[in-house]
Formats: C-alpha cells, structure tokens, sequence
C-alpha cells in the first residue's frame, strides 16, 4: 500500500454529472467545466441518469442537437484542460447475448468516438441485480461474467478506435467488496479497466484505505471513487449539501486511481463543495476543510456582502453523510438559552440567541431581496433561504419569550404555527436544533413536571 506525501495529487480528479433529476443546462455545464479546469480537477464526466440517450434510449442514435451539445461540450474540456468522459448505461434492457444490442452499443459509443471523445464509460450501476433475459440466463452463469463479456467486446472495439480509457460503474458498487459479482467482473476484463466504487455505502461518510484494500484484493486493482457528495438527489432532496469536502484519506491518493464527486442537480450551489473537493484532490496532505470552504464561500458569492450572508446560511446548511457538525452557531445559542433558565441567567441566554436571531435575519432578507452579485445562487437556493427567514423569525420569537420570561408559560404555543409552517416547507435547515428547542418548551408547558 502506498501512502501520500506532501504534494501528492490523486490522479483522477474529477466530477460527474451523474444524478437523478434534471440535468444540467448546456450554458452551465460548459461553465462548470471552466470552473474545475481553474480549480485543478482534470476529469469531467456526462451521464445525467435522465438524458435518454445515454440510458432508457441507450440504443438509439444521437441526433444532431445531442451531438452539437457534446462537440461543445468536447471544446470546452479542451480548452479548459479537462478530459471528458461520456458513459452509457444499458443495462435497463439490454439483452447481453443478442448481437444486435452488442452492435447498437458499439455503433453508438462509435458515434461519440467520431467526435473526438477519448474517455468512455460503461454504467451497469441501480439496475436488477440478477439476469433479466432468459437467452442470458441460459449464457452466462451470472450477471458478472456478462457484464464481463460486454465490456471486453466494447473494450476491444473502442481500442481499436484509439480510445485510451475504459471505466466501468459495476452493479455491486459499494459494500464490503465481497460480492461474487465483483470478482466475476474483474476476473473477465483487462486489468488497466477502472473500476468505480463509492465504497462502503452508497454515500459513504468515510473513505479511507482499508476500504481501498478490500476493494483491490476482490478485484485485482485499485478502485475508481464515485463520490457521492454533494449529491443530493431522490431521498436526499430536502438537503442542500454544500458544506465542506471532509472525512476522506490523504493516503487515497496512492491507494485509488482517482476520486470523481457526484454534484447536485444545482450547478451554481454545487460550486461550494465542488471547490473545496477540488482543493482536497490536487493537495490532499496540506488540505484545511474549513479555510477551503471559506474560499469557496467567497468565490461563489461574489462579493463581500454577499458572502457573509451566504455564510450565515450555510454554517446552517451543512447537513449531508459527511458532515459532522451541523448548525453548530445556533444549537449552541439554543444551548446557553437553556442554561439561562437553568442557572437564573436570563440575560446571557436572551443575548445569546438574540443576537444569531437578528444576524440571520439581516443576512436571509440580503439573500431574498438583496442585489446579488451572483443571482443565480437565488434561483437555486431560494427554498432554502425561506426556510432559513422563518427559521431565524422563530428565534426572535423565542428570544422576546425568553426576555418576558414567558418561555414557561402557555404563551410558548405561538411558536406551533411558525414550527407548522417551517416542516411545511421541507427543506433542511438549523438540523434537527430549532426544531427539536421548541418541541422541547411547548412539551414542558403540556406536560409541566409533577
């Protein structure tokens, strides 16, 4: 097992587009790719779960409006120092066996080979986890080895063509590594063939080399990390990730082919964590998750104003399987209030959430109706910042409670329909703390104490 020094970078360094829900707009994945050439990642990946082409239509050819999309597309990795990668995903209906969906896979990874892509990649991942087809079941003896026998027959093809690299997701893609699935796969393909893996879940809160090495003695080479941070879609919806890149291992650097991170639906929002993911990649060992996460902040806002209230709502907004603190500034403000009741104190817990109450505030009307210099975080983020006025609205409220020392009274109840409402919303923000205080005084002037 190697180990990472000072300086060493990962290799493959990238991000995908590769969520559930609606991709991407041309103008901002071409922006995207800027982005991340200027912040050192080297790998941009097309597979948007809901581009038909590239999955449920995985047969048909591409028209001429998919093919300009992917020129551009093409150009502007060029330009920007940034390898793209295109991968297809056919395992929905492919019949392994029949050699006119052999044909149709190599004709259209063809198509992508004429415009000049050099990187492809073969997806078989959230798909059934036995053979469908009873031609395939009566092949192959399990859906790795098909799986095997395709990629081989794809490999081959599009090497001939020139195509120096191959990835491939595996259905079995996170776990112990375990699976006889996985060594079936890589028992049948080439060894330089990559492999992803998003380690031992599907968003995994930690990566590190232990995960590596099971991962290496299954499959006989080092994994491919899809990274599913910031990710955010089907049952995450609700969360914004856009805290920091954390809790992965420097020493992955010589343990991994490379790590690619899966962004949001929201390009402009993703662009914070994408920073800081950036910055981890290129220079794991010298890497500070929270002074990245400052500079991402500030490149995203924009501007001054802007950031300090962007911050405000992000230090808010952190939840995801990464993150280890959550709210922190308000459930601390949350914690000396309750103190105060305790210790007779009511001054120090009045100010304490007094003052985050009006800082919130301030900066969620900046967000909502100020002049941004970014506005296009507003059109991403604006179900979020509302959560976050009505969040710091029933602080307020709490606070002047508090200073009437009504908190222990039946008054505490005016709190409900504002708590009502922010559920309503569905949207994460504060964690579980604005949510979990007030319960907390409305259940103890209910159910007072015998």
């Amino acid at each position: 097992m190697t180990t990472a020094i000072a300086g060493d970078a990962f290799a493959i360094r990238g991000v995908i587009e590769g969520f559930y829900g609606t991709p991407w707009t041309e103008e901002q994945r071409l922006d995207m790719v800027e982005c991340i050439g200027r912040w050192g990642m080297n790998t941009f990946v097309y597979s948007p779960k809901d581009d038909p082409f590239l999955r449920d239509d995985w047969a048909k050819p591409f028209d001429e409006t998919a093919l300009g999309r992917l020129r551009r597309l093409m150009e502007r990795c060029e330009a920007s120092g940034v390898t793209l990668s295109v991968a297809l995903s056919p395992g929905l209906s492919m019949k392994y066996s029949a050699q006119g969906h052999r044909d149709a896979l190599k004709e259209k990874c063809g198509s992508l080979l004429d415009l000049g892509v050099g990187s492809l990649g073969l997806y078989f991942d959230d798909i059934p986890g036995d053979l469908q087809w009873p031609e395939d079941q009566a092949t192959y003896a399990s859906l790795g080895l098909a799986h095997a026998s395709v990629v081989q027959d794809v490999t081959e093809f599009a090497r001939s063509r020139g195509v120096s690299h191959i990835s491939v997701c595996p259905t079995a893609y996170w776990g112990d590594a375990k699976d006889s699935y996985l060594a079936d796969l890589s028992g049948g393909i080439e060894a330089d063939i990559d492999l992803f893996w998003t380690g031992r879940s599907i968003c995994s809160a930690t990566l590190d080399t232990t995960d590596s090495d099971a991962f290496r003695a299954r499959t006989g080479r080092d994994p491919l990390y899809w990274d599913n941070f910031p990710v955010n879609d089907v049952a995450m919806k609700h969360e914004l990730h856009i805290g920091p890149y954390e809790r992965r291992d420097p020493a992955l650097a010589g343990a991994s082919k490379g790590v690619i991170v899966n962004a949001m639906e929201y390009s402009e929002s993703s662009k914070i964590p994408l920073y800081t993911s950036a910055e981890f990649l290129r220079a794991p060992a010298d890497y500070d998750a929270e002074a990245s996460w400052t500079r991402a902040l500030e490149e995203v806002a924009g501007s001054d104003q802007d950031y300090q209230a962007l911050r405000a709502f992000a230090e808010n907004s952190r939840s995801s399987c990464l993150s280890l603190s959550d709210a922190v500034p308000v459930t601390e403000a949350l914690q000396a209030l309750e103190f105060s009741l305790v210790s007779g104190d009511y001054p120090s817990g009045v100010r304490a959430v007094s003052e985050i109450a009006d800082r919130y505030l301030h900066s969620a009307d900046h967000l909502l109706r100020g002049n941004l210099t970014n506005p296009r975080l507003r059109a991403e983020m604006e179900p979020w910042w509302e959560a976050f006025e009505l969040g710091a609205g029933l602080l307020r409220h709490l606070a002047t409670l508090a200073e009437d020392r009504q908190l222990e009274t039946s008054r505490v109840r005016e709190l409900e329909a504002d708590l009502t409402r922010l559920r309503a919303l569905g949207r994460r923000v504060f964690g579980d703390s604005v949510d979990m205080a007030i319960e907390h005084y409305v259940h103890r002037v209910q159910s007072p104490s015998p």
